[in-house]
């Protein structure tokens, strides 16, 4: 491609300042942070869009094959200082912002972070968004314009309460409006076969339509000129106002329609424990596919006059099952709108969808009742039903009538409609994204689906944007990697093994630790200046951020917390290292155990706090509101990295990755990535503890008795009988202590977390022995450093190019 354009910071200036004066009609003197913050991202937006223009052209010019990556979750976080740096500019509009009167890093800092998703999930997609682009892959992202991402959570009394996260006020400067784009979609109506002289046809009728308007996020890739585009649908009505309820003094009733069509695009992940909640998450799903889908097939159509070479020019990549209705939506325009046959649709397209699956756990592998799928879609439904039937004949034969092997892998079975086996049924590739997990997936989940197509399967194991989780947010680890002669790794993350070079180097060993330090004073002082807490920096840094679910076990950490304040109360010389515990999580608001291990975190930290016993020895600190922007504040502080999940049930993790490229040590099971981590580390530079997958399995079919546990272990008895008598706040935890020993309408201790509570507690003595020793620490951490560049995205998208999409990327 082309050489880069570069600004200066005096271009980037006269840029800003006519920003300010056409869209604002604000002179530099009179402008707000706001002003500010949007004018700079209407500059670099038009930077970036004169780059997608180019990258259209060339994609139209030479037919390249387009990936189109659909994800119901896309946690962008912020993205003006991301798209700068990944621009080049982000030294000379530091610059320019300081030059024209505006802090830089208060202008950063003003950014709304874009929460367009929970986790890990949403976290990913964005990474490989940032991969895609800098690796010149033709791709578009898909996803919903929420209005409202996740939920902001503010701690009040030590429980979490949810507020809503509106971003759009700022986040909308990258957004670009494509009205001319908008696709109609059907809901509800009724359903006709018509046959006339031309054949068969299907006839719709009684429908309610929702406009989707397509909004553009265009996307920068670093160090080159293609650039890439994430697509967000917003719902909007047909019809806004009916003028004759409006005009007979009916307000409500005459938008009705309008809200009720903006509903979908309102809020991320409504709550579905009840029917309306149900009907509006796959109103979502479906809103979000059948756009995405026809804008694909109207723009291929466009190109090329016909869709019989569909699969050859579009790999359509599933990210997770809530895109899944993508394959009947893509069947239903092939048989009803192009009057294909079945064969030579369903050809279509099981050779351009693609699955990633990424869940062993039973409650997340999606199942949607019948009766909703047939009242909200119909044709869609019938679709199915003929999917359904065929697959479940072809398996019937193939297994020789044995419906203990085919209501497993069944479509629809007991009324319900199973997602992941129509990926599985529909999909020419379906991968895990770790080895561990793509494992599990063919030995257990899917495991007659992969006899049966074994060539199906394969592995993706998931990566990190290097170049945002460690150049971008730790500039001073960046610093010392450039000068250790290894600066090629921003587009060469194996660049990162010539560090190990210098594992024995004490003058390097020494500036590690010290970057380290100065990064955790740092983000101390950002911790007093949100919350008014004063961190102990002098302590190691132990940090557990990611979504609170039972299978992260959280609530194990917690225990070992409890623990270690026993024997403090006991001994006031106990020795054990300094630990400063830091929390970070969101619990989905319907889910009320891990609300409830929230409330016991902070109920633990006041008591510990304000414990003159535990001054400079022991704290434990709860960060409300984790999200994106915290996270690259909290990384390059963090010291020791807790990835505790029961083995078996994490299917890859991110973060455990982020912390590693950071240089923090892992405490964790063999669980997900953790596998992989440990086999490029060596037992010599992880902790490790806990039962493995296999013995996870083995216990649980023999009878998993935790009581034994707490029977035989009299600190660990001491541990849960304090949940029973609380912390002197009030608040009651025999709750979680019966769901440990006794369950709670489910089996004991499903995660095992007595099982695992002694070598958890070993593991973290190691840890400790080993933190005293500076050097031998700075060792450990820079061998993770130089042996962390397999984690980056970049290899990831790689892996997906060359083992499923068939596509070349930039050398």
């Amino acid at each position: 491609m082309s050489a880069l354009h570069t600004y200066s910071k005096k271009e980037l200036m006269n840029l800003i300042t006519g920003k300010l004066r056409r869209n604002f009609g604000r002179d530099v003197e009179e402008a707000t942070s706001l002003h500010m913050f949007k004018a700079c991202a209407l500059v670099l937006r038009d930077i970036i869009n004169e780059r997608q223009l180019a990258t259209e052209d060339r994609v139209s010019t030479e037919h390249l094959r387009q990936v189109h990556y659909l994800s119901l979750e896309f946690l962008m976080g912020r993205s003006l200082m991301k798209n700068a740096y990944n621009l080049g500019l982000l030294a000379p509009l530091t610059a320019a912002i300081e030059a024209l009167g505006f802090s830089a890093p208060d202008l950063f800092e003003t950014e709304p972070d874009a929460g367009l998703g929970n986790g890990g999930l949403g976290r990913l997609a964005a990474c490989y968004l940032d991969s895609m682009t800098t690796l010149e892959v033709p791709a578009t992202g898909y996803s919903i314009c929420y209005e409202l991402g996740i939920f902001k959570q503010k701690i009040v009394d030590g429980q979490q309460v949810e507020l809503p996260d509106d971003w759009l006020g700022l986040g909308d400067a990258w957004l670009i409006p494509k009205m001319d784009e908008t696709e109609e979609v059907r809901f509800g109506g009724k359903v006709e076969d018509v046959w006339d002289q031309s054949g068969h046809h299907v006839k719709h009728t009684g429908y309610d339509t929702v406009l989707a308007v397509p909004k553009d996020m265009e996307i920068a890739g670093y160090a080159t000129q293609h650039s890439n585009v994430l697509r967000l649908w917003d719902a909007k009505s047909p019809t806004p106002v009916d003028m004759d309820l409006f005009s007979s003094g009916q307000y409500l009733k005459a938008v009705e329609q309008q809200a009720m069509a903006e509903t979908i695009s309102k809020i991320l992940y409504p709550e579905d424990n009840h029917y309306e909640g149900k009907s509006l998450r796959l109103k979502q799903q479906y809103f979000f596919v059948s756009a995405t889908i026809q804008s694909i097939v109207r723009k291929h159509r466009a190109e090329y006059g016909t869709l019989r070479n569909f699969h050859q020019k579009h790999v359509i990549q599933i990210n997770d099952t809530h895109p899944t209705l993508a394959i009947p939506e893509l069947m239903r325009i092939l048989l009803d709108e192009e009057g294909y046959g079945w064969e030579a649709a369903w050809h279509i397209v099981t050779h351009c969808v693609a699955y990633t699956n990424h869940t062993v756990l039973a409650e997340a592998l999606e199942r949607w009742p019948q009766q909703l799928i047939q009242t909200l879609l119909p044709r869609i439904w019938q679709i199915l039903t003929e999917i359904s039937g065929r697959y479940q004949q072809e398996l019937t034969d193939y297994f020789h009538g044995d419906l203990s092997k085919v209501a497993p892998m069944a479509i629809i079975w007991g009324g319900e409609v199973r997602m992941a086996n129509l990926c599985v049924c529909a999909c020419f590739k379906v991968n895990g994204v770790s080895a561990l997990h793509s494992d599990i997936l063919k030995k257990d989940v899917f495991h007659d689906a992969y006899l049966r197509t074994p060539e199906k399967f394969t592995n993706v194991t998931n990566g990190i944007d290097h170049r945002r989780w460690l150049s971008e947010c730790n500039p001073k680890l960046d610093e010392l990697i450039r000068d250790c002669g290894c600066g090629e790794y921003l587009l060469r993350p194996d660049a990162l093994q010539g560090l190990e070079r210098y594992k024995d180097d004490a003058g390097v060993l020494s500036r590690l630790g010290e970057i380290k330090a100065a990064n955790k004073r740092s983000f101390a002082a950002w911790v007093a200046r949100e919350s008014g807490v004063v961190l102990n920096t002098d302590a190691m840094f132990d940090v557990q951020v990611k979504r609170l679910h039972e299978y992260k076990r959280q609530l194990l950490n917690v225990l070992h917390i409890i623990s270690l304040y026993q024997h403090l109360k006991d001994d006031p010389h106990f020795s054990f290292t300094p630990r400063t515990y830091l929390f970070g999580a969101k619990a989905a608001p319907g889910y009320a155990v891990a609300k409830k291990i929230i409330r016991l975190i902070n109920s633990v930290a006041e008591l510990v706090n304000r414990d003159p016993a535990c001054k400079d020895r022991l704290q434990v600190v709860f960060l409300e509101n984790y999200r994106v922007s915290l996270a690259e504040q909290l990384m390059p502080a963090s010291e020791l990295s807790e990835q505790i999940s029961t083995a078996g049930k994490e299917a890859s993790g991110t973060g455990n990755m982020k912390f590693m490229m950071n240089g923090a040590l892992t405490i964790g099971t063999l669980d997900g990535a953790n596998v992989e981590m440990h086999q490029v580390l060596g037992d010599e530079n992880i902790f490790l503890f806990g039962l493995k997958a296999r013995e996870v399995a083995e216990m649980k079919q023999k009878g998993y008795k935790s009581y034994e546990y707490y029977v035989h272990n009299p600190d660990l008895k001491r541990v849960v009988d304090q949940l029973n008598l609380g912390f002197g706040d009030g608040a009651a935890y025999d709750d979680l202590a019966r769901r440990l020993l006794f369950g709670d309408g489910g089996p004991a201790d499903e995660y095992l977390l007595l099982a695992d509570f002694e070598s958890y507690r070993d593991a973290h003595v190691r840890a400790g022995q080993v933190y005293l020793d500076p050097t031998r620490w700075n060792q450990m951490s820079l061998v993770n450093i130089a042996r962390s560049g397999i984690f980056a995205a970049d290899r990831s998208i790689r892996d997906y190019a060359r083992e499923i999409w068939d596509i070349p990327v930039r050398a």
